[in-house]
């Protein structure tokens, strides 16, 4: 038999500090029950137990509070937050069919305990939790699986007695008397003065534990100050043995059998999911859809028809003069609209579907959706815009995209298919729930942007989806070659300065490298200090510590653009030798277009390697590329929410406005600015706009954070408005719950109600930042539509090609390229009417590289 034991709380807490705040449409904090289920669903699914028991711990002394009253006395109160998201993840949990259990006077750990002590020969156990502490439970039988989130999504570290040893040295059971000595920061358990983790691990592996320690303790091997340290702290480690020991006594069932789950209560799990909104999960759980949302009337089930007269389907199509439909498409395609299965219509009094495969149902997409006067109602209009490119069909009235419009109303959503949405909603039917949707879009002033913007940029996308973009694969091979030569004198020198061979790929062995054998001191550490972190910020921060950083900087730096770029856009060439990236209109925050299989936003602008990627991407042959580019557009947007007329002046004069900000900033005329006075005073620009700190600008420019600090002092009394806009928009989305761009897109900020301070400060960056960024990411969608719309009215056969942040690609041939370069400048110039002008710079090229 498989038991699952789940440590309640450790996993709880790293759902929710691994996951940023969710809510429901009506607010309720949602990202620890979303992180929890999915880390729950992932350990059975690993693990296919027969038998599984949640252990939450209660809000009690313990009879560890008596034998030291300072036993985690230092632990702060559940944030707000997640405190009210704990009873409802036990009430799921129980209607789910699992045993929840908490007992007074005893902690979740030693429940642990007690459940995984009763496994024997015929029984095995896992024990998953957030918390190392577990680790001294690991036995022949008995695994621990380390559970956390990172970025949003499960993931597992498994040990079993040769992992323990491995890592740390020791047993699994001598774990307790490492931890007797160096003691637990988190739960205030004292420890040895002045002992760490590496001594106590060492101490422990040589001498076996505590009892043999302290009757050896005029051992060699101790050093004189080490002696009198545990000399010294004697009562207090064993105290700490006691405190750190899980007792496996604690008043649960023993048997194994009681922890069987129950049959579910579906309709109960399926009603709080609902309510929570988390309809991928549900469906996870393999459990029926709602019968109905929350506040809404229940709904029935609509008869579902497959519709074998496609003209009379026609006839009462025209004659209501609208057609509510889903597009079904084989799978889940990207963007195949070849793959289409068929139309669901939503009729008066059921569903009609209508199949592909057939003459007559071309025929019948055709005549309805060129009809003009049938206004169309659909879900994902970009792949409906690929079926009707792929068949050479000009639809006419596409007046509605559900999928757009929720993303529109929620934006942090995880999905916006239509059965989610319909579930989401409540509603039995697709005409219903568009209705609903264009109501609240309505109501919030956002209708517009669905209108006018997202839905032309749907059909501009999939156009640009199907274009393209031409490469060169063998210049990417000899970049991938060059790249690889590099890598391997990299790392000769590397493990020259070294003094030894390791693999520069891995993080342990690069750590033991830097501060074991080259005893460069960790800025940070994992949590039990058994292991170095060797992330990029760690590596960044001992720039100039020793030689060996900066080769091991710039090895990463070329391993990531050989994996990422090289090798993955060798692989994303089609036989047409034309990469065709994803554009996801749904993706982000802010409203920006992003990009995936393969992502070209986030190829490097400014250095050499990622130009020679650029030179990559090239016209067709015979063909050019005209790239317009908007020059500064998030700091014109900044300029003109905050009418501060000195920004405004120095834009419409068209002088370099870093230049003027470190005129400004600095106290110095224009002509005596150096060129690293301007990169400080770009930096504060954009910094600021970001809602940049001190530390963060010292450690971007290089100065002190005193210095970073009086530089944002000076700008920000230099341009008054900035300031007073950046407290507007704060207060305003305090006082609204969202952020929201010139063009009413909103992003919901449940962080500026935390009752933690670093989310609340995250919160009240993104309400400076989300309102410009946003902004921008809206005039760049408007000029794309009124780019294509121009090309196609002037008959130009120049296509868009790109969109990469700020940028605009159009491939066009040669005798067209200065049309479309004057095209794309006035165009991009008049999608948004500021108080500062909108300057766009263009240029002409054979490579991405050579057009910008």
């Amino acid at each position: 038999m498989k038991l699952l034991v789940l440590d309640g709380n450790s996993i709880l807490n790293r759902a929710f500090y691994g996951i940023k705040l969710l809510t429901t449409r009506d607010g309720r904090y949602t990202n620890a029950i979303y992180g929890f289920l999915a880390i729950y669903l992932s350990l059975k699914d690993q693990y296919r137990p027969d038998a599984v028991a949640v252990a939450f711990d209660v809000k009690a002394p313990t009879f560890r509070h008596g034998l030291y009253e300072g036993y985690k006395a230092q632990r702060r109160g559940m944030p707000e937050e997640l405190a009210e998201q704990l009873p409802v993840l036990k009430e799921l949990l129980a209607a789910m069919g699992l045993a929840v259990l908490e007992t007074p006077g005893w902690e979740a750990d030693d429940i642990l305990g007690t459940l995984a002590a009763q496994c024997g020969d015929d029984t095995e156990c896992v024990l998953a939790t957030g918390d190392r502490d577990s680790l001294q439970l690991v036995r022949e039988g008995v695994q621990v699986w380390l559970a956390a989130t990172k970025m949003g999504r499960p993931e597992t570290r498994k040990y079993d007695p040769a992992a323990v040893q491995e890592e740390y040295g020791v047993s699994p059971h001598q774990l307790i008397d490492v931890k007797a000595l160096m003691g637990d920061s988190s739960d205030n358990i004292p420890g040895v003065a002045g002992v760490g983790a590496k001594t106590a691990q060492a101490l422990v592996a040589r001498f076996g534990g505590l009892d043999a320690l302290y009757a050896a303790l005029d051992d060699p091997f101790i050093k004189p100050g080490l002696r009198e340290k545990l000399a010294q702290g004697r009562d207090s480690a064993y105290l700490s043995r006691k405190l750190g020991t899980i007792d496996c006594a604690a008043p649960v069932p023993a048997d194994v059998a009681a922890y069987v789950p129950r049959p579910p209560d579906s309709a109960r799990v399926t009603r709080m999911m609902a309510e929570l909104e988390m309809f991928k999960l549900l469906e996870r759980l393999g459990l029926p859809p709602a019968e109905s949302a929350p506040d809404t009337a229940p709904v029935k089930q609509r008869e579902m028809r497959e519709e074998h007269d496609l003209t009379a389907l026609l006839g009462r199509l025209r004659a209501r003069q609208a057609a509510y439909f889903i597009p079904q498409f084989v799978g889940e395609p990207q963007r195949s609209g070849e793959l289409l299965e068929g139309l669901t219509f939503a009729e008066p009094d059921r569903d009609a579907f209508a199949p592909s495969g057939s003459l007559q149902f071309f025929i019948f997409c055709k005549e309805l959706l060129e009809d003009g006067g049938v206004a169309k109602y659909a879900c994902d209009t970009k792949l409906l815009w690929h079926f009707c490119f792929q068949n050479d069909i000009n639809a006419q009235n596409i007046v509605f995209d559900a999928a757009l419009a929720a993303y529109l109303r929620s934006p942090g959503a995880s999905g916006y298919d239509a059965q989610r949405l319909l579930r989401e909603y409540g509603c039995g039917d697709f005409a219903t729930l568009c209705k609903v949707l264009e109501q609240e879009l309505r109501e919030n002033g956002q209708y517009a942007l669905l209108r006018d913007i997202e839905l032309p940029l749907a059909r501009v996308l999939a156009r640009m989806e199907r274009a393209g973009v031409a490469v060169d694969a063998g210049r990417i091979g000899r970049f991938g070659q060059a790249l690889d030569a590099r890598m391997q004198e990299l790392t000769g020198e590397v493990t020259a300065l070294a003094g030894q061979s390791f693999n520069l790929n891995s993080p342990r062995q690069l750590g033991e490298v830097l501060f074991g054998k080259l005893q460069l001191r960790p800025p940070k550490k994992t949590k039990t200090g058994a292991a170095w972190s060797t992330d990029a910020e760690v590596l960044e921060s001992l720039r100039g510590e020793h030689q060996i950083i900066d080769g091991i900087l710039e090895y990463r730096t070329l391993a990531k653009l050989k994996s990422t770029y090289c090798e993955g856009l060798l692989k994303e060439i089609t036989s047409g030798g034309r990469i065709h990236s994803t554009l996801n209109q749904t993706e982000t925050r802010t409203g920006r277009i992003s990009s995936s299989e393969p992502n070209l936003q986030n190829i490097p602008i400014r250095t050499e390697l990622g130009r020679e990627l650029r030179r990559c991407f090239v016209a067709r042959p015979g063909w050019v590329l005209v790239d317009a580019d908007y020059s500064q557009i998030e700091l014109r947007v900044m300029a003109a929410m905050a009418g501060e007329e000195a920004m405004l002046r120095a834009f419409k004069a068209k002088e370099d406005i870093h230049t003027i900000t470190a005129s400004q900033v600095f106290g110095l005329p224009p002509a005596l600015v150096t060129p690293a006075l301007r990169t400080r005073a770009k930096a504060v620009n954009f910094g600021i706009i970001y809602g940049i700190g001190p530390f963060s600008l010292a450690k971007d420019i290089g100065v002190s954070v005193k210095e970073a600090q009086a530089y944002i002092k000076g700008y920000l009394d230099h341009y008054p408005k900035v300031r007073e806009c950046r407290a507007r928009l704060i207060g305003q989305a305090k006082e609204r719950g969202y952020a929201e761009t010139l063009y009413g897109r909103r992003r919901p900020l449940p962080e500026l109600n935390s009752s933690q301070r670093p989310l609340r400060e995250f919160g009240e960056r993104v309400a400076v930042n989300m309102p410009v960024q946003g902004t921008a990411a809206d005039i760049i969608k408007i000029a794309m539509v009124r780019v294509e719309r121009r090309l196609a009215r002037e008959g130009l056969r120049a296509q868009l090609i790109l969109q990469v942040h700020d940028e605009l690609v159009a491939e066009a041939p040669p005798e067209e390229a200065e049309t479309v370069a004057a095209l794309l400048r006035e165009e991009m110039s008049a999608a948004a009417t500021l108080s500062v002008p909108l300057e766009v710079e263009v240029s002409v090229g054979e490579s991405w590289d050579e057009a910008h």
